[in-house]
């Protein structure tokens, strides 16, 4: 297809690793980027100006006032470099003629970590590092379990989900499943029943009104007493407080948690010199079975390539389509 110019593609929230993908794809795909490390905003929307297309990053949540004036500013479509869009109400974007749309990447960057993490939360390991780095050098007082002699739990098998559990074969451990549009051979139960039997779950449901505190007091009451819970779908797939309740008291046994509630403004930034904004982080963070990593399981450098080239190829092909619009 031609273009009587190359079309605009305005780059929102983009962190430095990003901006150099943008740079050197764009050029390839016939893209001019104008590209800003600010998320979108109403203060900057003068740089979509002449972009139909912009592309936006998952770490800010987009108002719906901003969505208004990029309506009102020419902007038709936003590519969000995510999976997710719970960070956008797309309901209001297609309301005033904006169309919202996602980008696939590698599965396998989540699904590796999350076994990682999985690991990690059998072997106790927050409690053995820690340790290590003190200099004690004792056997901790709690063995660890092996993933084979587990009932591993899996909310969500998208292509995320998937791919934990056919990573989850190799170690043969039992699986269970629950989604409700089943995907893939593994053994699909209700949502209590897989709860009630699993020694481990793992969290890769999309957050929307129904997954919402998916995990909640009640729901948590109904697991097997000592459970692991993983989470690196979405921090709002879990009811915090009931977790922590739940902690503290040793129904749940532990938990590694990429995604939290209330991580926006807190996770991507240095906090070090500055109060701690979220109660409920900081209490979680003190707990010796809780391990927590600032949503990074995306992070690997195929999938970064893979989210760049997909939000470019999206806006491509809504520009293609309504290039007489």
């Amino acid at each position: 297809m031609t273009y009587s110019e190359p079309p605009r593609v305005t780059v929102y929230g983009c962190g430095p690793d990003e901006a150099v993908l943008f740079r050197e794809l764009a050029p390839r795909y016939g893209v001019t980027p104008t590209i800003t490390d600010a998320p979108v905003s109403e203060a900057n929307i003068e740089m979509a100006a002449g972009s139909r297309c912009i592309s936006v990053g998952h770490k800010a949540r987009i108002a719906n006032a901003t969505l208004l004036a990029l309506g009102l500013a020419g902007v038709t479509y936003i590519s969000t470099r995510s999976i997710g869009c719970n960070h956008i109400d797309v309901d209001y974007a297609d309301s005033i003629g904006i169309t919202v749309e996602n980008v696939s990447y590698s599965p396998d960057s989540v699904a590796d970590f999350t076994l990682m993490l999985m690991l990690m939360a059998v072997r106790d390991a927050k409690s053995l590092l820690r340790r290590s780095d003190a200099r004690d050098f004792r056997l901790n007082e709690v063995r660890g379990r092996e993933l084979r002699d587990l009932t591993v739990g899996v909310i969500g098998t998208g292509r995320i989900g998937a791919a934990v559990i056919d990573r989850l074969q190799g170690f043969g451990c039992r699986i269970l499943a629950h989604d409700s549009h089943p995907k893939t051979t593994a053994e699909y139960i209700p949502l209590d029943e897989l709860l009630q039997q699993s020694d481990l779950v793992t969290l890769h449901a999309p957050l929307n009104a129904d997954t919402h505190h998916l995990l909640n007091r009640q729901s948590i009451e109904r697991m097997k007493h000592g459970t692991l819970i993983v989470n690196t779908g979405r921090g709002a797939l879990i009811d915090t407080e009931a977790l922590i309740s739940a902690l503290e008291c040793g129904r749940v046994a532990g938990a590694a948690l990429d995604v939290v509630e209330g991580e926006e403004g807190i996770f991507y930034t240095d906090c070090r010199t500055r109060p701690m904004k979220s109660k409920s982080l900081l209490r979680l963070q003190e707990l010796s079975n809780v391990l927590i990593s600032p949503h990074t399981a995306y992070y690997t450098d195929h999938a970064l390539r893979d989210t760049v080239e997909n939000s470019l190829t999206n806006c491509l092909k809504f520009e293609s389509g309504n290039q007489h619009g």
